[in-house]
């Protein structure tokens, strides 16, 4: 059991005042039995602003900020505390009939995991089908866990992370050709693996402690975290961080849980105004433990 807390600064700052449109927020972690919200706090500048929360389709939640003035800054500050009790993979009791793979899931939960298990991006020239299949064994057994955790680890050990500052995600197909990207990326490429092997599979946005950053609550640096979930009959939906190895939740902390990663963006927004009234925009991020 670990006391972790979170502060995540995001400014944005502009060369005039500027009105602001609605705001979307995903800060607040989903509460489970192996992570639980001790405390949490959100504080915004203009000050007068309003603040509705609400359960987006998957359950995560959302703050909806609206604003009543206009300002050359916007800033959201928000903290956050909770209980964390690691899971590792492994001691997961998967069901016997899922222990190797192919297998099926029950028809009870097919409806539901359907559109988890379906591929969301082209691949016209089979490039990430041919990637994902070659990890499963020819003419012998493959054990599920073997490959989901070979799958996981291949991304980690071939391709290269790259802090990448335009919006959006790589298809795939690109983070495939170049063999490089950001964690969001990496979360992508293992989700549509899964997929195209038949497996039920959902991104995660939230955050990482890194035990190297420990300590300080004032240093600059750090960003959100993104990794993905692979259902598992008997162990359920199950943690894979391709960008650090890790399977299962040991340091992640789940904030939302998403189809695709355009429906878990940890900040949206806009603004009224010309592309040049915007100035700069910065992010701070500190995982600490008590």
């Amino acid at each position: 059991m670990t006391i972790f807390s979170v502060r995540h600064i995001t400014s944005y700052r502009y060369v005039r005042d500027v009105d602001f449109g609605e705001h979307r927020l995903m800060f607040r972690p989903r509460d489970s039995f192996d992570q639980r919200l001790i405390e949490a706090s959100l504080t915004i500048y203009p000050e007068e602003s309003h603040v509705r929360w609400i359960h987006d389709v998957f359950g995560n939640c959302v703050a909806l900020v609206d604003f009543s003035r206009p300002a050359s800054e916007l800033r959201f500050e928000t903290w956050i505390t909770l209980d964390h009790t690691p899971q590792v993979a492994l001691d997961l009791k998967v069901d016997e009939a899922a222990l190797t793979y192919p297998f099926s899931y029950d028809k009870d939960e097919i409806a539901d995991l359907t559109p988890a298990m379906q591929r969301h991006y082209p691949d016209p020239n089979d490039e990430v089908g041919r990637w994902a299949r070659q990890f499963v064994r020819q003419g012998r057994p493959t054990e599920t866990g073997h490959l989901l955790m070979t799958l996981c680890y291949a991304i980690r050990e071939s391709f290269v992370y790259a802090r990448r500052h335009e919006h959006g995600t790589q298809t795939p197909v690109q983070t495939l050709r170049l063999r490089s990207g950001t964690c969001r990326d990496f979360a992508l490429l293992m989700m549509e693996a899964a997929r195209i092997l038949g497996l039920a599979a959902r991104f995660v946005t939230g955050y990482v402690y890194v035990p190297d950053r420990d300590g300080s609550t004032v240093l600059g640096g750090g960003s959100t975290h993104a990794w993905c979930q692979i259902y598992l009959p008997g162990a359920g939906w199950t943690e894979f961080d391709p960008t650090n190895g890790i399977v299962g939740n040991r340091d992640l902390i789940r904030v939302a849980v998403a189809r695709d990663p355009r429906q878990a963006v940890p900040l949206s927004g806009s603004y009224d105004g010309d592309g040049k009234d915007f100035d700069s925009m910065t992010v701070q991020v500190n995982v600490t433990t008590r």
